[in-house]
C-alpha cells in the first residue's frame, strides 16, 4: 500500500472524531465539514513521518482551523440573527450513522451548543477540547498561545457558564418522548392548560427563521405564558396540513414538522425532571434544505 493511501485511511479512521470536535466548536454542520476537509488538505501537504500521535496531531489542526473560523465570525460586521439556533443533528430514533452517533455521544444537545456560542473563541476551544475530548492544557495552550495555567482558567470559566445555563437533560429517552408528545398533542388541540402543564415556568423558546425573514420573525421568548402564545400562533399558521415526525435531535427527543409535504421546522427539546425547559426551533428554509430532511417524512 502506498504512503498516501495509508495516510488517507488513517485520516478516515479519525474523521468522526474530527467532525465531532468541529461541530462542538462551530455549531454548524457545513462549517464542521469544511474544517475537516481543510484538516485533510493540511495533512496531505505535511511531513508526518515524525508524528507519533496522528490522532492528537489531527485534533490540534482541526482545532486551529475552527479557532480561525470563530475569530473571523467575531470580526464580521453583519448583525447576527436575533435568535440563532445551531445546526441540529437529526436522526431516526431507531438508527444512526457512526458519524451521527459520535456527534451526540456525549449528549451534546442544542441547548449546550447555544451556550457554547456565547463563549469567547479561546474559552470555547479550551472547554471543548479539555472537558469533552480530554486534551491536556499544555497542548491547548500551544494552539491559543496561552500558558497551561491560563488555559485552565479559560476552561473553568467556560465550564461555569455551561453548568449554569445548560443543565443536563433527563436521560430517559422514553420519558422525554412522552413529554414531547404531550406537548405536540396539546399544541394541535390548542389546549392552553395542557401546554402549561408540560412546560417549566421559566421555559425558553428560540425561533430562528433565518436572515432572509423579517428581523421580528426570529426571536427568543421566556416564560410559559409567552411560549404558549407563540406555540399556539405557530400551530394556527401551520394549520391542518402539519405533520409531526418524531426524530432524535442531537440525541434527545425532537420533531421535524412538515407542511404540504415540505420540511417546515426542526424542534429540539430539553426535558428536565419531566418538564420542557427549552425549545429550539430552526425554521430557516435555506438551512433546512441543507439538512436533507425529506427521508424523515415516510
Amino acid at each position: 500500500m502506498d504512503e498516501h493511501k495509508l495516510l488517507a485511511e488513517r485520516f478516515e479512521a479519525n474523521r468522526a472524531r474530527l467532525r465531532s470536535v468541529a461541530y462542538r466548536m462551530l455549531g454548524s454542520l457545513s462549517e464542521a465539514d469544511d474544517a475537516v476537509q481543510e484538516t485533510w488538505l493540511r495533512l496531505s501537504r505535511a511531513d508526518t513521518r515524525n508524528v507519533e500521535n496522528l490522532s492528537g496531531w489531527l485534533t490540534t489542526v482541526v482545532a486551529r482551523v475552527c479557532l480561525d473560523v470563530l475569530r473571523a465570525r467575531k470580526a464580521r460586521p453583519e448583525a447576527p440573527v436575533a435568535a440563532h439556533v445551531p445546526d441540529p443533528v437529526v436522526s431516526r430514533e431507531d438508527s444512526g450513522t457512526p458519524e451521527q452517533q459520535a456527534l451526540f455521544a456525549d449528549a451534546v444537545g442544542l441547548a449546550l451548543i447555544v451556550v457554547l456560542e456565547t463563549l469567547e473563541p479561546a474559552e470555547r476551544l479550551a472547554f471543548v477540547l479539555h472537558d469533552m475530548f480530554a486534551v491536556p492544557f499544555n497542548e491547548i495552550g500551544a494552539i491559543v498561545g496561552r500558558t497551561p495555567t491560563a488555559v485552565r482558567q479559560l476552561a473553568s470559566r467556560g465550564r461555569r457558564r455551561v453548568q449554569g445555563a445548560a443543565p443536563a437533560p433527563d436521560v430517559d429517552l422514553g420519558r422525554q418522548r412522552e413529554v414531547v408528545n404531550a406537548f405536540l398533542a396539546a399544541s394541535r388541540r390548542g389546549d392552553l392548560e395542557a401546554l402549561v402543564a408540560v412546560l417549566d415556568p421559566a421555559v425558553v423558546l428560540r425561533g430562528d427563521r433565518g436572515p432572509a425573514a423579517p428581523p421580528e420573525a426570529s426571536r427568543m421568548v421566556r416564560g410559559a405564558d409567552e411560549v404558549v402564545n407563540g406555540v399556539l400562533a405557530g400551530a394556527r399558521t401551520a394549520g391542518d396540513k402539519r405533520i409531526d415526525r418524531p426524530v432524535l435531535v442531537n440525541g434527545t427527543a425532537g420533531v421535524v414538522v412538515f407542511v404540504d409535504g415540505q420540511p417546515y421546522s426542526v424542534l429540539g427539546f430539553t426535558v428536565i425532571q419531566g418538564k420542557i425547559t427549552e425549545i429550539n426551533v430552526l425554521a430557516d428554509p435555506e438551512r433546512l434544505r441543507q439538512l436533507d430532511l425529506a427521508s424523515f417524512n415516510a
